[in-house]
């Protein structure tokens, strides 16, 4: 297994465990974040699953254009949460700023990896 299909493995296992979290404890999370809407959580892990689906494939076909598009993808997923750092316009919970900010610079780090894995493939 080479480096980029190790950065996408990574991303693939992090998102789908992220998702299952959000699904299975969706309630729970909602709490912590003091969200009364639980809804938007098992859709974003319904999003994750389905997010880790694409990254399987890719681990096999490592199509270049396909992989860029899934660093696009975790690197809008870190502006997205700066977005909600920085306005906090749903009221979140300090807890949960604290984890959307963690979660943003794991992300972050999983995209310059995968990013310098693929240039060092070409």
């Amino acid at each position: 297994m080479n480096r980029l299909q190790k950065s996408l493995l990574t991303n693939a296992v992090f998102s789908g465990v992220s998702g299952f979290i959000l699904i299975l404890f969706y309630n729970s999370t909602s709490k912590v974040f003091q969200l009364n809407n639980n809804n938007v959580f098992w859709i974003i892990g319904l999003i994750l699953l389905y997010f880790m689906v694409t990254i399987f494939y890719e681990i096999k076909k490592q199509r270049k254009i396909a992989v860029l598009w899934i660093i696009i993808q975790d690197f809008l997923w870190v502006i997205g949460s700066s977005v909600l750092l920085i306005f906090n316009p749903f009221q979140i919970s300090n807890a949960g700023l604290t984890i959307i900010g963690v979660i943003a610079l794991i992300v972050l780090f999983m995209g310059i990896n995968q990013l310098i894995a693929l240039k060092k493939s070409c």
